[in-house]
């Protein structure tokens, strides 16, 4: 999900200002040292590991896991920097967050796993999947924005914002408002993501609702990790390198969309095309967050992954 650009709760380095490291019993170290937070529930025995939406947001995925409690045993994780794991400097790199995943993946003993990735988490989870494709037995693909450049989904998601929170004039004042002002204080950084974030809910009577659920907690965006990894997005995505790379993956892959949503899904068929394994459903009521609008279907398509 294109994260909010604020500070929130973080300082100017993108690391918590003055956040706690994660509670015992909840952390991964990865190999540089940097404390991950993360959650293990589930009764299932498929191991299914989610990756988190932003860059430089947090984990979500309470509904996700509750979801598919009695299917897989389901582990959520802060990436670094982020939400309640430990503050750090980064690296900011896609190469430092698939070694941080596959961290997460062996501390808790998980030969392979099922992936599941949201929006810049798909990015995340594929990325992981090319790198070791030994340690993924499925890759659950949601909400992405497919392989190819930028310019493939960024000026319609653009527009496609602007269009849906003017369905609500007000709203789009307000956001307007927040976006231009200089020094917020955090309760309007908060508004500010929510306002966006409601623009992610087709169901406009209750989208508002959906997007402060989101921010309950409110960590705060960290700022230079979403700054420096949608930077390296856009220069090293598209390439027909990656293109390449995909048609070699030998993994079971599923693509759940939104049909709602205001990222246009054909910036998903580059990713489509180019996978041999591939499974793609679309459900057509949903937006960015497919579980919310269509929480029986999405729970359908990821236990076909599983």
């Amino acid at each position: 999900m294109t994260s909010t650009r604020t500070h929130g709760a973080h300082g100017p380095d993108g690391g918590h200002g003055g956040g706690t490291a994660p509670p015992p019993g909840e952390q991964v170290i990865t190999d540089d040292g940097v404390r991950l937070w993360a959650c293990r529930t589930g009764q299932g025995t498929a191991p299914l590991v989610l990756c988190h939406g932003g860059p430089g947001l947090w984990d979500m995925f309470g509904d996700v896991a509750a979801l598919l409690a009695d299917r897989a045993d389901v582990v959520r994780w802060d990436q670094r920097g982020c939400g309640r794991s430990a503050p750090c400097d980064g690296p900011w790199t896609g190469e430092r967050f698939v070694a941080d995943l596959d961290a997460v993946r062996a501390h808790f003993g998980f030969p392979r796993v099922t992936l599941l990735g949201h929006s810049w988490g798909a990015q995340l989870a594929l990325s992981h999947a090319l790198a070791h494709p030994e340690r993924v037995a499925a890759l659950v693909y949601v909400s992405g924005t497919g392989i190819g450049p930028d310019t493939d989904w960024h000026p319609a998601y653009r527009e496609n914002f602007r269009a849906r929170l003017a369905e609500d004039p007000a709203r789009l004042a307000r956001w307007r408002e927040l976006a231009d002002r200089g020094p917020r204080t955090e309760e309007e950084r908060r508004e500010a993501a929510v306002l966006r974030w409601s623009a992610e809910f087709p169901d406009r009577e209750h989208a508002l609702a959906h997007a402060r659920r989101m921010a309950d907690p409110w960590f705060g965006v960290a700022e230079s990790c979403a700054a420096a990894l949608n930077g390296e997005r856009a220069r090293t995505w598209g390439t027909p390198e990656l293109a390449a790379a995909c048609r070699r993956l030998d993994v079971p892959v599923v693509i759940v969309d939104g049909g709602r949503d205001i990222r246009p899904r054909t910036a998903v068929d580059s990713l489509a095309a180019a996978l041999p394994r591939v499974r793609r459903t679309v459900l057509p009521g949903a937006g960015h967050l497919p579980w919310v609008e269509e929480p029986a279907a999405f729970r359908d398509a990821v236990a076909a992954a599983l």
